[in-house]
């Protein structure tokens, strides 16, 4: 759902085609590191401790280490090493600030926490799409681009149907 819902955004902001494509692939790829995670952290169903939120981090770094490994994925290591950074630079691994995180980057952020907003997890109930616009609205500028996000709330419905929500 993350690759589709960024191929989307990246449509409708008319990106390059090789651009498309690289996001689509870097949103079915953002998450590999996770496998090198504990299945007992990913699905825990409530609140992570502080250590177990620096062990998830690390799949940012586990997957970049993967791809690094194929020369095939070399124009997506940079935008899967990026997509937790935040608009306010609080992000993580490298606290990137505004348009120094690559465009693909911040738009997968958008894609992956859309998908995970609207979906259930372990430790809570998928959240309804007001609900969701909410939460992009009052995140914007801080989590993520601002341009992105208008973008996304001009075309959400567009966007969220592409995933049958």
């Amino acid at each position: 759902n993350v690759s589709i819902i960024s191929r989307k955004i990246g449509k409708i902001m008319d990106l390059d085609p090789t651009d498309i494509n690289n996001l689509e692939l870097a949103g079915m790829l953002h998450d590999i590191g996770k496998i090198g995670i504990s299945q007992n952290i990913i699905n825990k169903p409530g609140k992570l401790t502080d250590e177990e939120y620096d062990v998830i981090k690390a799949h940012v770094e586990k997957g970049v280490n993967i791809l690094s490994e194929s020369y095939i994925f070399k124009d997506i290591v940079n935008i899967v090493a990026t997509h937790h950074e935040r608009w306010d630079g609080k992000g993580y691994p490298y606290k990137l600030k505004g348009e120094s995180i690559p465009l693909l980057s911040r738009i997968l952020c958008v894609a992956d926490s859309i998908e995970a907003m609207l979906n259930d997890r372990p430790y809570r109930k998928g959240m309804t799409k007001d609900s969701v616009l909410k939460e992009l609205c009052k995140k914007s500028g801080e989590q993520f681009d601002p341009n992105i996000i208008d973008i996304v709330m001009k075309n959400f419905e567009e966007i969220v149907e592409v995933i049958g929500k």
